[in-house]
């Protein structure tokens, strides 16, 4: 992905990354037997992964084409499934369009509902973006290729996630039985410069992050798309593409209550 900006990025970036990732997505999964088991998602097929993604695109242009200030619900917004399943690498294509075309018409700033801090459009550009990248590499796992994540995708990714673990009631619970003393957590992406560290220290009920090189009580070191897919479940951190430093354990116990 080239020409993206360092650090902050603009709506339109945003808009043209999911843009480009939607095409990826559906060029990967075109004449794919829909019935493929997805080995990163036990108990789904390839049909289930892109009626899945197709109809959140459709739920989330929803959500900013109606400028929702309220939640909702999937079954609220009309979607038109293909009779055959064969015919899901085309309906995720256009629902993907559509949602760009929706987003860049309203703008980043643009008021709506969303379940993360930010409440507006943009909110939905980057949301949209690392749902597409993650699901994108479960379909290529699947089909035995290595997931080509840029950099700057792959670093904005870890943000992100990180900042929905933070946004979301769902990992409240979670948060509750790993509370900790103020132990942390180092990720550093290997590939990524100044830019790829990131420190998680927790605290009762809850955690905080920040930018930065610094010390943890266990570190992981891989490549800025490893340790995205590491903290969507989708690697484990086992082998040669991670190194892990320190107390495993802890680690083991952040990924078990923070599974997306």
């Amino acid at each position: 992905m080239s020409g993206l900006s360092e650090g902050l990025w603009t709506h339109e970036e945003y808009c043209s990354a999911l843009e480009e990732e939607v095409r990826r997505f559906a060029g990967v999964v075109e004449g794919v037997d829909p019935e493929t088991p997805v080995t990163t998602c036990p108990g789904w097929v390839v049909a289930k992964l892109l009626k899945h993604v197709g109809i959140i695109y459709r739920w989330a242009e929803h959500i900013v084409r109606e400028r929702a200030e309220k939640p909702v619900a999937f079954r609220e917004v009309p979607v038109a499934l293909p009779e055959d399943a064969a015919g899901y690498p085309v309906w995720l294509a256009e629902g993907g369009e559509a949602l760009v075309a929706t987003l860049r018409a309203a703008g980043g700033e643009a008021p709506v509902w969303s379940w993360g801090a930010e409440r507006n459009a943009g909110f939905w550009a980057r949301r949209m973006l690392h749902e597409s990248t993650v699901h994108r590499a479960d379909a290529e796992i699947t089909l035995g290729r290595e997931p080509r994540i840029e950099v700057p995708v792959a670093v904005d990714g870890v943000e992100e996630a990180l900042d929905n673990l933070l946004a979301a009631e769902r990992f409240a619970e979670g948060f509750a039985e790993l509370s900790r003393g103020g132990e942390r957590l180092h990720f550093h992406a290997t590939d990524a410069g100044e830019a790829g560290e990131w420190t998680v220290t927790l605290a009762s009920g809850g955690f905080t992050w920040e930018r930065g090189h610094g010390k943890g009580d266990v570190a992981v070191r891989a490549t800025a798309a490893d340790l995205l897919l590491m903290l969507y479940g989708r690697r484990e951190p086992v082998g040669e593409r991670y190194e892990v430093f320190g107390d495993r354990a802890l680690l083991d116990a952040w990924r078990a209550k923070t599974k997306f």
